[in-house]
């Protein structure tokens, strides 16, 4: 008897994200992004926080994640803003302590760049919802570095999968890994909304080079 594979966590996803829009594809009227460039995909993942099952699942997605690559991390880590909802989540689900990376110190009191507990040389797994060109996440991980952690991977619920991410990264000794592939998302896109080929293609053409796709 042939036993069918179970749908995984990312298919899920992407599933969940298409239909409540926090994920939209519309290659013939894109989307303006905060850069002001405009680009026929968008994601907003502070869609998903308003249903516990979603929070559930993206936790579950980052369990498998670090059974598989950060078994050894100590610390869970969010990025403000979006990431610390999921990096809490997580923690709680691990029962680990919980920091969190401030995009820009703060500016009275002590004047933290990090919020929470941090001892030196313990290993940080960094949290971010969303990796794009990878800056704020980059800065997040120097950022836990130079206050005495060991951050040798950063997670994410999407990535766009550009180079520039992936180059980034490399450079500063730290594993990028994110729960939904962009290849996965646009699989899930044409089984369940009926994405044509011809939309497939461009948006594969897209990822390998955003910006001058962008300025045609």
């Amino acid at each position: 008897m042939n036993q069918t594979n179970p749908i995984s966590i990312a298919d899920t996803l992407a599933r969940i994200s298409l239909e409540i829009g926090s994920i939209k594809l519309n290659p013939d009227q894109p989307f303006t992004w905060a850069s002001g460039y405009k680009m026929p995909i968008y994601n907003d993942n502070r869609l998903l926080l308003g249903n516990n099952e979603h929070r559930s699942l993206i936790a579950k997605g980052f369990q498998e994640l670090i059974n598989q690559y950060a078994p050894n991390a100590e610390v869970i880590a969010g990025t403000a803003t979006a990431g610390i909802p999921h990096a809490t989540t997580l923690a709680d689900m691990l029962q680990l302590p919980l920091i969190y990376v401030r995009s820009a110190p703060k500016s009275h009191g002590m004047s933290n760049l990090i919020e929470g507990p941090l001892r030196p040389n313990q290993e940080v797994l960094v949290i971010e919802d969303l990796i794009s060109t990878g800056g704020s996440a980059a800065s997040a991980v120097t950022a836990i570095r130079e206050a005495g952690g060991v951050v040798k991977h950063c997670f994410s619920i999407f990535s766009y999968g550009f180079i520039e991410a992936t180059d980034k990264f490399k450079s500063i000794s730290c594993e990028i890994h994110c729960i939904l592939k962009f290849s996965q998302l646009l699989k899930v896109a044409q089984s369940t909304q009926n994405l044509p080929e011809s939309d497939v293609e461009m948006l594969h053409s897209w990822q390998k080079n955003p910006f001058n796709w962008a300025e045609k």
